[in-house]
């Protein structure tokens, strides 16, 4: 039976571009004010009969505009980790993309374009503060993204978001709402309207999520899903959100997934493959948490030096990056080296002052 989707209050408007919206709330499973199943469908009709708030023409450059600068931050966010750039991109999110939504609209292809465009800056927001640790700021930018591509009508965008909330509430340590939101990703207007490589992207989410709960037989399932949807994969097809799925990213997630559920020899089969396929120059974030995640299984099936030389290169990897999610990464580097400080020798004291002092570097 389908899992329903967080209780919501239909009443409340979007007035995004008031910034007390974004107001910081700690982080919690009630606080995903995501729509009921019947808000869905009524919401498209709901966005267009909605007066216009302003006087202003939108046409189809302010749309182009709102999507190149998605794509540049994005690619920067690939780079140099969400905490870089985080604060600009919300500014003009705020100030010149959301009051795109209260203008006037020539045709309804184009108020759907243009509430699409919005959505995706306000995912790509959203995702930047999740990878900065602001969590609190993330929940609030994705819930709204959700929203704003249901209003688009926008079932892949929709899917995108959710399994963004998905992946964060599994961060988190939220097995359960992380399934609600995977589940909810995963429906015939989402997952099944998108291209395959969205499609691959949803479904290895699933599988974290189904990890994360501890569903074995499902995770497995679901891996299964996304190594076939990403093999139908057609690079024309796909919209730039999903550029960055590839090989090395559907290997990155596998191996978690295979983490989550008690493989730590698969996952570091997969973790390798990752870090070898990997375009490392404009992917240097998730490279560095790569090679972070495959040092803690080699070291948790008892490979100290080889995790050593590994934490290393992640090291290496992670100058220049801005990132709550490396932050992390060297946290618990120098949780696990903790008990093995005094037998390691020289090799683990010289990794032990690097992971200090890069720490310190980053704040």
């Amino acid at each position: 039976m389908a899992r329903a989707l967080p209780r919501f209050n239909s009443s409340r408007q979007l007035t995004l571009h008031r910034r007390k919206l974004l107001a910081t709330a700690a982080y919690s499973t009630a606080g995903l004010a995501l729509p009921a199943t019947s808000w869905w469908a009524g919401a498209p009709a709901a966005a267009a009969s909605r007066r216009p708030a302003s006087s202003r023409s939108v046409n189809q450059a302010d749309v182009d505009d709102v999507r190149d600068l998605t794509v540049y931050y994005s690619a920067r966010d690939q780079q140099r980790g969400g905490a870089s750039g985080r604060k600009a991109l919300a500014s003009h999110l705020l100030d010149e993309a959301v009051p795109l939504l209260g203008g006037r609209f020539r045709t309804g292809q184009l108020r759907r374009d243009t509430y699409s465009a919005v959505a995706e800056m306000t995912y790509l927001a959203g995702w930047m503060a999740f990878d900065a640790g602001e969590h609190r700021t993330a929940q609030r930018y994705l819930t709204i993204a959700a929203r704003m591509a249901a209003e688009a009508g926008d079932g892949p965008l929709g899917g995108h978001v959710l399994r963004a909330l998905a992946h964060q509430a599994v961060d988190l340590g939220h097995p359960r709402r992380a399934l609600t939101l995977a589940d909810a990703s995963m429906s015939r207007d989402r997952y099944g309207w998108a291209s395959h490589r969205e499609k691959a992207l949803l479904a290895i989410v699933h599988a974290r999520a189904l990890a994360a709960d501890g569903d074995r037989v499902g995770t497995i399932a679901a891996i299964s899903r996304a190594e076939r949807d990403l093999g139908r994969a057609d690079t024309a097809e796909a919209p730039a959100r999903v550029g960055f799925f590839q090989e090395a990213s559907l290997a990155h997630e596998t191996a978690c997934a295979l983490r989550d559920i008690g493989q730590p020899r698969d996952a570091e089969v997969h973790f390798k493959r990752s870090v070898a396929t990997r375009r490392r120059q404009q992917f240097t974030r998730t490279h560095s948490v790569t090679l972070g995640y495959l040092g803690a299984v080699q070291v948790q099936r008892g490979s100290l030096d080889e995790a050593c030389a590994t934490w290393n290169e992640a090291l290496d990897a992670m100058e220049g990056v801005q990132s709550g999610r490396t932050h992390d990464v060297i946290v618990r580097i120098q949780s696990d080296l903790s008990p093995v400080r005094q037998r390691g020798g020289r090799h683990v004291n010289e990794l032990d002052r690097r992971a200090r002092g890069l720490l310190r570097a980053i704040g």
